[in-house]
């Protein structure tokens, strides 16, 4: 069997994300044939015995299982809180596996986030040079100018990176707010709060509403299903579909 890296054999194993493996595997709480594991350590899941915490992590069949959550305000897009804080994974019931967040949502904001067991799957949904659009509703205090609608829609620097233009759209006016629709192709942490903030705006809530062609639609905040065939595959082959379509 051919050779793949530790840290992706945590997620196939459907165990933790390959960063948080590469941090346990950091603390020397990885190990393989008994020897302490190291970062860039390759295995062949056939032969070799990979023990974590003193327990032997084995290979899994490929079922692999795909949620879509409506994920409410003031719960943390994780697995556990040390501070003991509601977690999305407390909403989930029945599942029968441990599925972990692909991406997040912040405490304060709401709307579809997926989540799997499948490794590769959420790697190629949340590594930056996939640009998977992610869809959002986003409520803004007050109107919004002309001149900072358009700087929400440039090249602008977030945490000294100059992020990908998002697409931003106006839908509805109202006295005291603006809502708008916002595609963003990259994941940066908390991008839409920065990009709102750095131009004075407050965001009085931010919901996400489809991620590719995959959308939330009528799910009841707090409420859960299982993707389809078609939505995961439509997720997993974006870019041929995509590119397809544009030549159409």
């Amino acid at each position: 069997m051919k050779k793949i890296r530790l840290q992706k054999y945590f997620t196939d194993c459907g165990i933790m994300s390959r960063r948080a493996a590469e941090i346990e595997i950091e603390h020397g709480y990885v190990s393989v044939n008994g020897i302490p594991a190291k970062i860039g350590c390759k295995i062949d899941p056939s032969v070799d015995i990979v023990t974590y915490r003193g327990r032997v992590i084995r290979p899994r069949d490929c079922h692999y299982t795909y949620i879509m959550l409506n994920k409410p305000r003031g719960f943390l897009s994780s697995v556990s809180d040390d501070r003991g804080r509601p977690c999305v994974t407390h909403l989930l019931t029945d599942i029968g596996k441990r599925v972990y967040p692909i991406g997040r949502l912040d405490l304060y904001s709401e709307g579809l986030l997926l989540l799997t067991d499948d490794g590769e799957f959420a790697n190629r949904l949340t590594h930056p040079k996939h640009h998977i659009p992610k869809r959002y509703r986003v409520k803004i205090k007050g109107r919004l100018q002309p001149d900072k609608l358009e700087a929400l829609r440039s090249e602008m620097v977030i945490d000294g990176y100059k992020i990908t233009p998002a697409i931003v759209e106006i839908t509805e006016e109202f006295l005291g707010y603006t809502l708008l629709e916002m595609t963003l192709f990259e994941g940066r942490n908390r991008q839409i709060r920065k990009m709102c903030n750095s131009l004075g705006l407050t965001v009085m809530g931010l919901r996400r509403i489809a991620v590719g062609n995959v959308k939330l639609g009528s799910l009841p905040p707090g409420k859960w299903r299982h993707l389809t065939e078609e939505e995961v595959a439509s997720l997993k082959d974006y870019h041929r579909q995509n590119t397809h379509n544009q030549q159409r």
